[in-house]
């Protein structure tokens, strides 16, 4: 498919650069399977989820990705960043660097100041072990399994992404906003940001009305909120996430659709991963590697029924996603209608409770 076919004009104006105060007042547009449009704020969800739905979260924990240093080569010395977005194993992250171009294999690069420090965990660096297209490189630091993810968390900014780190600079309620309630397992570098709409009472509601909650994980990278470059979506290449859908959650959802409950995704990381662990047949299993699922319209969803999930960027995948999820055309009216109405958009936007086509 042609990507500008996900193209659209966004004023910059919508791109929100902060959280609704509280986080479940923020405004949700309702999008039935007829494709009409009704607009919500997101505590209207205890009206219209039903008992014995079953609400999938992704417990993912946004790690401080963003690492500033300096590159090594001999005598000659550079100022660098990077985006880390996918844990390879004990040492090796692959990351996006800024600027990249004059990077090579073998540069060292020092994060910090190292001098004068007793504490191991407080010095980080690393060597460029590969480079590759897009500004990526592998990064292999000098520490290793939890002593990293110390030091990485010491030395490292949370990683907001550059949409509203370009129009500001980090905030200290950045380290809590940009964090979901359900944050457990360390790994993601951009939070699942349809969970930050969500409340410990606004939880509580939903259960009280007999909605159930299970988790899942998928560790967010950052390519995946990047726009498409490519001019065809069959030349997109995405980047690997790992995830995981246990057996226990495989049952509870199998059990709900079986009585007549619907699965309704938390975000299209939760969607995504729960498509990934599906079987050719439909069937939902147990799962736990990497996914680079590329979920375009044509696609044949088997798990879920219903996603609430932000507004996204133009031409990016996660659009492609939700016009596969409810229709391309709903979408665009749908996206029009948010414009129009002045939705907020991206991570720390507004929400919208999307209802699958029933052609897809």
């Amino acid at each position: 498919m042609r990507v500008d076919e996900f193209d659209f004009e966004l004023p910059e104006s919508l791109i929100a650069l902060h959280p609704a105060n509280p986080r479940d007042s923020a405004r949700m547009l309702h999008v039935d399977e007829h494709g009409n449009l009704a607009d919500k704020v997101v505590t209207d969800l205890v009206g219209l989820l039903r008992p014995n739905d079953i609400l999938v979260v992704n417990d993912t924990k946004v790690i401080p990705a963003e690492l500033s240093g300096v590159r090594h080569r001999g005598e000659f010395q550079a100022k660098i960043s990077f985006n880390l977005h996918k844990r390879e194993n004990a040492e090796t992250w692959l990351a996006f660097a800024r600027p990249a171009k004059r990077l090579k294999i073998g540069d060292r690069v020092v994060f910090g100041d190292t001098s004068d420090r007793a504490c191991a965990a407080e010095k980080l660096q690393a060597t460029i072990a590969d480079t590759a297209g897009g500004g990526q490189v592998t990064l292999k630091f000098d520490l290793s399994g939890t002593f990293l993810d110390e030091a990485i968390k010491a030395h490292g900014a949370m990683p907001l992404p550059p949409y509203i780190g370009s129009k500001r600079a980090i905030e200290p309620n950045d380290a809590q906003d940009y964090q979901t309630m359900f944050a457990k397992h360390d790994g993601a570098v951009a939070a699942p940001t349809a969970g930050l709409h969500f409340t410990p009472e606004l939880l509580q509601s939903l259960q009280n009305k007999g909605v159930k909650i299970e988790r899942v994980t998928l560790h967010v990278g950052a390519g995946t909120f990047l726009p498409v470059k490519a001019d065809d979506t069959n030349d997109h290449i995405m980047h690997a996430e790992w995830g995981e859908v246990s057996s226990s959650t495989v049952a509870a959802i199998n059990t709900a659709k079986q009585s007549g409950g619907r699965v309704i995704a938390l975000g299209t990381t939760s969607l995504r991963i729960l498509e990934s662990a599906c079987l050719a047949t439909g069937g939902l299993r147990a799962f736990s590697g990497d996914t680079d699922i590329f979920i375009t319209p044509g696609y044949t969803f088997n798990a879920v029924d219903l996603l609430i999930t932000n507004f996204h960027l133009p031409r990016s995948t996660l659009f492609m996603l939700v016009s596969a999820f409810s229709g391309a055309k709903t979408m665009k009216q749908a996206y029009a209608h948010a414009i129009k109405n002045k939705y907020r958009f991206y991570s720390y936007g507004d929400a919208s409770l999307l209802t699958r086509s029933p052609n897809s």
